[in-house]
């Protein structure tokens, strides 16, 4: 009995010793793992400032085309050329080493440091084009001295950029089936909708706001309102409302024009547009399918308007009448501008300057 007793003792004090090596264990495991986190976390945290994308090494006859700077830190798939564009032999790189090879250097304007520090140093080789990207209106750039004559060609939405590239009303094809009209009719809940994040009381479109919405109700959305909106979300409000304010926040600026004309053309909603005068809309997309606030002598009689089209099914629907022959081709950005960027390199190999840049976008505007 004695003897099974401390048998028993001694099997006790082997479990807890046994217990208190496996707490001891434990807790190293975990703060093992802890410090391992620490240190994947700390590693992370110090990214190089250039992101390299792995591909396969330029063949002779490809064109290099060196991104400098990730447009906006947005970063994409540097081999989609060919599969997403049909461009074939451009080669997209944004690793440095590759600069003295490249053909061409895209540079977005918004990512140049006011100094210029953060351009390219080195000794531009004979044969290498450095192109100038930018898709803001002139009042919401800055204007940076020494880049009047330090690019080669221009990437833009003006008509007159050596490379174009906007959102356009295109033919379509044969076997395009419009998925929106007329069945977005029967989605339509809202008369009046605005999605906004910038918001400045000495904007021309917030004046104009504050006194429509005297008149008529509207449906406000985004970050200004404590509204943020995720695409999918974005999507269905632009279906679901009858007209759609595609305000700019600004005003005359040749060619100007932005998504806010485009989405809602595209996701089946009526365009009120405010910003450019009505001949620049007129150059791009159809006169019947929006609708300008130059048009009528005030916001309430804009209003009058709109509530007059509510209940006038028909006479809405004129609006949609272009989508019979026409559609809205949306681009990608940044991956088709840096595409179409070496497209162009690739085909223009002759010598070529851009004399002022700051001249051209900031100049006077030729109304023609």
């Amino acid at each position: 009995m004695y003897t099974r007793l401390e048998e028993h003792k001694g099997q006790e004090n082997i479990n807890c010793q046994s217990k208190v090596w496996l707490r001891i264990s434990l807790a190293v495991n975990i703060g093992l793992c802890l410090f391992i986190c620490y240190l994947c976390r700390h590693v992370n945290s110090q990214e190089p400032t250039i992101f390299r994308t792995i591909t396969k090494k330029p063949l002779e006859k490809d064109t290099i085309l060196l991104i400098w700077l990730w447009p906006f830190g947005i970063k994409f798939d540097l081999n989609s050329c060919r599969s997403r564009f049909n461009i074939d032999g451009c080669y997209l790189t944004n690793d440095r080493e590759l600069y003295s090879k490249a053909h061409g250097v895209l540079i977005n304007h918004r990512d140049i440091s006011n100094n210029l520090s953060n351009l390219p140093t080195k000794p531009r080789p004979f044969f290498q084009k450095w192109i100038w990207m930018h898709f803001e209106s002139p009042r919401n750039t800055r204007r940076l001295e020494g880049l009047e004559n330090l690019f080669n060609v221009t990437l833009n939405y003006r008509r007159d950029a050596d490379i174009v590239i906007r959102e356009q009303i295109t033919l379509k094809t044969e076997d395009t089936e419009d998925k929106i009209f007329p069945q977005v009719l029967d989605k339509k809940d809202k008369l009046v909708c605005w999605i906004v994040r910038n918001w400045n009381e000495d904007f021309k479109r917030v004046k104009y706001y504050n006194e429509l919405k005297k008149h008529i109700h509207i449906s406000l959305y985004g970050g200004h309102f404590g509204k943020t909106l995720n695409q999918e979300e974005y999507n269905e409000i632009l279906t679901s409302c009858k007209f759609y304010l595609s305000f700019e926040n600004t005003a005359i600026h040749y060619d100007y024009m932005t998504e806010k004309m485009f989405n809602p053309l595209n996701l089946g909603s009526v365009p009120v547009a405010l910003g450019p005068p009505k001949y620049i809309y007129d150059k791009f997309v159809p006169k019947d399918s929006f609708i300008h606030v130059d048009d009528f002598s005030s916001p309430r009689e804009l209003a009058e308007h709109l509530k007059s089209l509510d209940k006038n099914v028909e006479e809405y629907k004129k609006y949609f009448q272009w989508r019979k022959n026409f559609e809205v081709k949306l681009v990608d950005y940044p991956t088709e501008h840096v595409c179409r960027a070496c497209q162009y390199i690739r085909t223009k190999k002759d010598y070529q300057v851009f004399v002022n840049l700051n001249k051209w976008y900031w100049g006077a505007i030729d109304s023609t």
